[in-house]
């Protein structure tokens, strides 16, 4: 098993901040945004990871990351989505050849959790793997839409639905086989209206050939991509690892 960290975009809803830099490479806590995504990986046993980045900033990724060894990556790649505006689908095409026929798992390099996945990752054999988590703002994200008579079958994944059908969001936390390379082509930027290939169209496809499967997230898990979460997602952190000040800075609040 193989692992993608897709970092890329313009992350206009954190300007001014990403003026400066990727988002991906902003502080959470005590570490850049994107450890997180690669202890997760590694702690699954995933130690081949190739970042997708994008922007002007992508160069900024190589003297964090280095080599990936003192993550306890054995081997590190980079690609560059040259549009990136072209969507989630667009940047993981660009990791066919990385993958190399194998399975991947696909994380997005701005989901902080502390969730265990080396289960699924081990026992995983075909098809796709998608991770929920019930989330009090599901308009943000895909939102699985539930068969009524069997609670845990989805019927359709909608992306960033105005009335969400349920109170789930799909993570961007994912494990395909390599037809994902196959159903990326067949994607179209109107999907969602949005002009970018969705990760959403992807997932629906699997669905289609009732090759999609689904888990909770066991654990803590958020999107930094806000200023709220951002802000949040370094507040978790500080009090799981710890912060001396964390009090303090409480009661100031």
């Amino acid at each position: 098993m193989k692992g993608v960290i897709l970092a890329g975009g313009l992350a206009t809803r954190l300007y001014p901040l990403t003026f400066a830099t990727n988002k991906h490479l902003l502080p959470v806590y005590d570490k850049p945004m994107i450890y997180y995504p690669i202890q997760t990986l590694v702690k699954a046993g995933i130690t081949e990871i190739l970042v997708i980045t994008s922007g002007p900033h992508a160069g900024h990724f190589i003297s964090v990351l280095k080599n990936g060894k003192e993550f306890g990556v054995k081997h590190l790649e980079y690609a560059y989505q040259e549009n990136p505006k072209g969507g989630i689908a667009d940047a993981l095409a660009l990791s066919e050849d990385f993958a190399d026929g194998q399975p991947i798992t696909v994380i997005l390099g701005d989901n902080t959790t502390d969730a265990d996945i080396t289960k699924p990752v081990k026992n995983f054999k075909k098809g796709a793997i998608i991770f929920l988590k019930k989330v009090p703002d599901p308009k943000r994200f895909g939102v699985p839409k539930f068969d009524p008579k069997d609670h845990k079958k989805i019927i359709e994944i909608i992306e960033k639905p105005k009335n969400p059908p349920s109170n789930f969001a799909v993570t961007g936390l994912y494990i395909y086989d390599n037809q994902v390379f196959d159903f990326i082509k067949k994607c179209h930027p109107d999907f969602a209206g949005r002009n970018e290939l969705e990760i959403t169209e992807v997932n629906n496809f699997y669905l289609k050939k009732k090759q999609l499967q689904w888990a909770e997230l066991d654990g803590y898990w958020l999107d930094a991509g806000t200023f709220d979460t951002l802000f949040l997602a370094n507040l978790y952190w500080a009090k799981k690892n710890g912060s001396p000040d964390l009090k303090r800075i409480s009661l100031t609040l």
